[in-house]
């Protein structure tokens, strides 16, 4: 993705994808708790930055996968 595509999202945004491009190499589901923990944001500030995520088109798949004790977020590169 190029750094003008980029400019279209927040810096919530952008941390969080940063984040799960870093992260999906290895691991395919996360937890917006976790998430949020990693990043200094609130779980409910992580869903809603994904969901703006999903929609746009950038280099990760992002799908939401279960609901139980936090929102689950299968992501693949």
């Amino acid at each position: 993705m190029s750094s003008a595509m980029a400019t279209d999202l927040t810096s919530k945004q952008q941390q969080i994808l940063q984040y799960l491009r870093e992260k999906a190499a290895t691991k395919t589901y996360f937890k917006s708790r976790l998430i949020a923990q990693e990043l200094g944001m609130t779980p409910k500030e992580v869903g809603s930055n994904i969901t703006a995520l999903q929609n746009g088109n950038y280099d990760v798949e992002i799908e939401k996968w279960g609901y139980s004790s936090s929102t689950t977020w299968k992501v693949s590169l």
